[in-house]
């Protein structure tokens, strides 16, 4: 007999594939927008300063779409999470992080360290730039501290291989944060770079995960 999903579950499993798809979308354009855009320089310059320049709409673009589908994908998690603090707590911390995005969209980081071309490496902070800063500090945290509630969440459940990733996510997310917020450049930017990826496959695995077992 063929398992069917009730009405409830099909609204479920819909918001639960933007989560599924919000990951590979920002990382797609965002990295095609680095591997092309003149002056570009993956191993110095953050994904946030593809907002800046005639292109930068594009990334603008991402941010905003990437962190209304995290949204979507939050409240999927909250209907597919069963009983208990990880239910509220992970789609909470998920949408916060969602949101962060799209604020990060809105409020444009500066042009900074020669990028875009003719940019000077050292440049100063507008407010908008501030609040970029801010908004996206606030929303990894969300990130990281969401990894650590979900492998709470799914040790309670006997989810091993879910926990340890979460876990394993949490800490390299952790540290390429810190390596990143320190201001180093070189192997610390492409650390981060691994750990964004990391995480967004994190967030997949995750969605595809609730994807299966929603009723």
């Amino acid at each position: 007999m063929t398992a069917t999903c009730t009405p409830a579950g099909r609204i479920t499993k819909s918001l639960l594939g933007y989560g599924i798809i919000a990951g590979p979308l920002y990382v797609v354009v965002a990295l095609a927008q680095a591997l092309t855009r003149d002056g570009f320089d993956l191993s110095k310059h953050a994904w946030s300063l593809l907002s800046n320049g005639e292109l930068g709409w594009l990334q603008i673009t991402n941010f905003v779409v990437t962190g209304l589908m995290t949204v979507a994908a939050a409240i999927g998690w909250h209907r597919a999470l069963t009983s208990g603090r990880g239910r509220t707590w992970a789609p909470t911390l998920l949408a916060a992080y969602g949101v962060s995005l799209i604020g990060a969209g809105i409020f444009r980081a500066d042009p900074a360290q020669g990028f875009p071309a003719g940019t000077p490496e050292t440049t100063t902070f507008s407010w908008h730039g501030m609040l970029h800063f801010m908004i996206g500090g606030i929303g990894f945290g969300c990130l990281i501290a969401v990894c650590f509630v979900l492998a709470n969440y799914f040790s309670r459940n006997g989810h091993r291989g879910m926990t340890w990733f979460s876990r394993i996510t949490g800490v390299v997310f952790l540290a390429g944060f810190a390596g990143i917020a320190s201001g180093s450049q070189g192997p610390t930017t492409l650390a981060f770079v691994a750990a964004v990826l990391t995480v967004w496959t994190w967030v997949t695995t995750v969605s595809i995960h609730l994807y299966r077992v929603a009723a």
